[in-house]
């Protein structure tokens, strides 16, 4: 396993669409552990791998839960609302104002190629929106009402 570069937002690879994963072998596998111990070593919750500069559709998400591994993810249900923080490892130092679904439903593929579907309200909708939206080339910034100001960080901290 090995710590990967994380791309800030102005790399122009985070703004293009990913490409489906089609071979499921030892290459997915490296991706997969890499994007998870540089996720964990940067102290998030998700990562894509257009982050790490591949261009394929391949996410790990970690809300405390264990870690979930999304190849070739698609959002199949999404219901609520909920609107608040949002930061990003692309995006360091800097929080945004977001609107997201309060539940989110994907389906997705394994390291092996087989299909599952994983859910989850709040945190966990929240995050397999955002990553989702990495691999159609879409950071936060572009979706967000407004930057969040430190003071209004530090009232949500209270």
């Amino acid at each position: 396993m090995g710590l990967r570069r994380i791309l800030t937002d102005k790399e122009p690879s985070l703004h293009k669409v990913c490409r489906p994963v089609e071979k499921f072998d030892w290459r997915l596998h490296k991706l997969l552990d890499d994007m998870v111990e540089t996720m964990l070593d940067a102290n998030g919750v998700g990562l894509a791998a257009p982050q790490v500069g591949i261009l394929r559709r391949v996410v790990v998400v970690d809300t405390g839960e264990g870690i979930l591994e999304l190849v070739n993810p698609t959002l199949i249900e999404t219901s609520g609302e909920q609107v608040g923080a949002e930061g990003c490892l692309s995006v360091p130092g800097k929080y945004g104002l977001v609107k997201r679904p309060y539940y989110a439903k994907v389906r997705a593929q394994d390291r092996h190629g087989e299909w599952f579907e994983a859910e989850g309200e709040e945190l966990i909708g929240r995050c397999f929106c955002h990553e989702l939206d990495h691999l159609d080339g879409i950071v936060y910034t572009e979706v967000m009402e407004r930057f969040l100001t430190e003071d209004e960080l530090m009232a949500d901290d209270e």
